[in-house]
Order: structure tokens, then C-alpha cells, then sequence
């Protein structure tokens, strides 16, 4: 399973929280800043929902520097 996770940083910190989620967690296979209405999008592969689940919000929506997250999930 793959999820798209669209991320809201507090300003100035999207690199810093782009850098800090790759390096924490193996299943990121990428992790980029944007430019437009969110500042990151972290994109994760799981085997299942249950560890996707456990990343989004244990890892990245526990960051000190994430406002808000969206996530999208395929199947």
C-alpha cells in the first residue's frame, strides 16, 4: 500500500521536517517540500493499512514541527 501524506509545517521548517521523517523511518521512499497550499509531501510504503497507520501518526503527525496532515492512501 502506498499513502500520499500532505503536510503543514510551521514556517520555515519544511526542509528540516523533509531531512528529520527520512532519516526516522524506513518506509519513506521519498519526502519533498512544496511550493503552494502545503509545505511537504512524505510518500510511504507499507504491507499494510496497520503500519501506515502507525507511521502517520506516531512519526510524522508527532513531529514538534507539523501543523496539520492530510493523508491519501491507495490501494
Amino acid at each position: 500500500m502506498r499513502a500520499y501524506v500532505l503536510v503543514t509545517t510551521k514556517p520555515g521548517t519544511s526542509e528540516n521536517v523533509v531531512k528529520s521523517i527520512k532519516e526516522k523511518v524506513k518506509e519513506v521512499t521519498q519526502a519533498d517540500s512544496l511550493w503552494g497550499r502545503f509545505d511537504a509531501i512524505i510518500i510511504i510504503e507499507a504491507p499494510n493499512l496497520q503500519k501506515i497507520t502507525e507511521i502517520v501518526y506516531k512519526v510524522v503527525a508527532g513531529h514538534p514541527d507539523i501543523v496539520h496532515t492530510e493523508t491519501a492512501i491507495t490501494l
